[in-house]
């Protein structure tokens, strides 16, 4: 939707009509979703077509790979629900769209966000107030999905399908060190699609010419930085703490830890790891709050160069965010850094 918002605007200022479908599959559909868009914009209804691999018609229009596609193609005339969505997409306010996309309101839809009241109607007053408080979840979490509903939001059933699209803000990752290892971890965090920030108390050090990839450089105190900044955090963004320096891990985790923020991770060896949880505990923090911290840092995928290192950490990132248990470097004993193996070579 951002990428076509600027296409439609001059479609729309041009006087032209304009018909909108979802996701199409890489070009294996597109022709046949241009003749029903086609039947839409010469007065048809809206309407949700599926292509199938079992069907017929799936090899007539290239869908040899498999699966099933379904697809809602209507006409473009929701224009003030479009006004609002676009005006929060242009100031990066979080935002979802609602539409139903099985059911009787076939293509009816409501807007809601974080400062945004719900706009539009999906056919009835408790479905929009239910929809409405799922699609703020779902926004929170920054996931895109499908619901299922009765009329009237009843769970449990699924006489509509109701696809909520979140809209939010790039996530954040605030790097706290401006150490060898945080130049990579903010080129492989940027690529990830990451906002990201590097902040260090030490003006020498964190500097743009060390750090290109950032989209920010702030010389700063860890807690005062998030004193600043930490309530807007949330459970999409990560903190990661690389100084292994307790003068600065101990406040930079104390003040991630009262944030929403989804993940924290903090480097160093496991001895600074055992040495800085006491530090953290001498300085109040509890138990709950402490198991929040993945330390030391990193999935234990044998990293060792910084590059590698970066990579682990935002494997990491990933699995936190989509709930995956995977062999982290918190979860083993040993050392981080295990000798290599000499290569055996082969005899005849």
């Amino acid at each position: 939707m951002k990428d076509i918002l600027e296409d439609i605007a001059t479609w729309r200022s041009a006087g032209r009509r304009i018909a909108v479908a979802g996701s199409v599959s890489g070009g294996c559909v597109e022709g046949a979703v241009v003749s029903e868009a086609q039947e839409v914009l010469g007065g048809g209804p809206a309407r949700l077509v599926t292509y199938d691999i079992a069907d017929e018609d799936a090899f007539a229009v290239g869908l040899a790979c498999g699966g099933t596609i379904h697809v809602l193609i209507e006409s473009l005339d929701w224009w003030p629900l479009l006004d609002i969505l676009s005006a929060a997409l242009a100031a990066d306010e979080p935002v979802a769209l609602a539409t139903v996309v099985v059911g009787s309101a076939l293509g009816t839809r409501i807007v809601v966000g974080e400062n945004i009241s719900a706009t539009g109607s999906l056919g009835d007053p408790r479905l929009d107030e239910v929809v409405g408080r799922d699609a703020l979840g779902q926004l929170d979490s920054g996931v895109t999905g499908t619901r299922h509903y009765g009329l009237h939001g009843e769970a449990r059933t699924d006489e509509l399908s109701i696809f909520i699209e979140s809209f939010a803000p790039a996530p954040r990752l605030i790097i706290f060190g401006a150490v060898d290892f945080t130049a990579a971890l903010a080129y492989v965090a940027k690529r990830l699609g990451y906002r990201v920030t590097v902040c260090d108390a030490r003006p020498v050090f964190a500097t743009r010419t060390r750090f290109p990839s950032a989209d920010e450089v702030v010389v700063e105190w860890p807690d005062a930085y998030l004193e600043r900044v930490g309530a807007k955090l949330t459970p999409l963004d990560a903190i990661c703490v690389l100084t292994h320096d307790h003068n600065f891990d101990v406040p930079a985790i104390l003040g991630a830890v009262a944030t929403r923020a989804g993940y924290i991770g903090a480097m160093g060896s496991r001895r600074t790891t055992r040495d800085r949880e006491q530090r953290l505990l001498a300085a109040g923090i509890d138990e709950q709050a402490l198991r929040r911290v993945k330390a030391p840092i990193g999935l234990d995928i044998g990293a060792r160069t910084p590059a590698e290192t970066a990579v682990s950490i935002c494997a990491e990132i990933i699995a936190s965010r989509t709930g995956h248990d995977v062999p982290s470097l918190r979860g083993r004993s040993g050392p981080i850094h295990p000798g290599r193996t000499a290569p055996v070579t082969p005899t005849a």
